[in-house]
Order: C-alpha cells, then structure tokens, then sequence
C-alpha cells in the first residue's frame, strides 16, 4: 500500500488547550477527518477506517464518539 505524508502545523496552544501531545492530536485530527468523510459520503466505512489506522469495525463502533451515526434509520433524518 502506497501512502502519502501530510504535515501540519499546530500552534503549542492549541495542544495545551486540548491538553493532548502531538501524536495523540494527529490520531485525533485523523479520525475526525476519516468520520467527516464518512459522514458526508465522500469515503466508504473501509476506507475511512483505513484513513483513520484502524480496522472497519473499530471505526464504526467510535464514530457515535464524534456524533455520526451509521446506522441511523432513513426516516431519523426527516
């Protein structure tokens, strides 16, 4: 599997506000992106998963944490 690295710069603030270190806010920063991506239809659950370094299952059984619920019925939306 070919990836790619992507760097962004997070001010020290911020991690002291989230109280988090760098690595533990880029697995978050990761896992909010692969459910976001989910979420809006833009990445199947495998894919998001693998986006987020976890198996499929993991991430659906954490995506209520970010208030994403995949199997939410159709007529929960109306």
């Amino acid at each position: 599997m070919s990836v790619q690295q992507i760097t962004i710069e997070i001010p020290d603030k911020v991690l002291l506000a989230e109280k988090m270190d760098a690595e533990s806010f880029g697995w978050e920063i990761r896992m909010l992106a692969a459910a976001k991506l989910y979420e809006t239809g833009r990445l199947s659950s495998g894919r998001a998963a693998e986006l987020a370094g976890i198996s499929r299952v993991e991430f659906l059984l954490s995506l209520s944490r970010y208030q994403v619920f995949p199997f939410a019925p159709e007529s929960a939306h109306a």
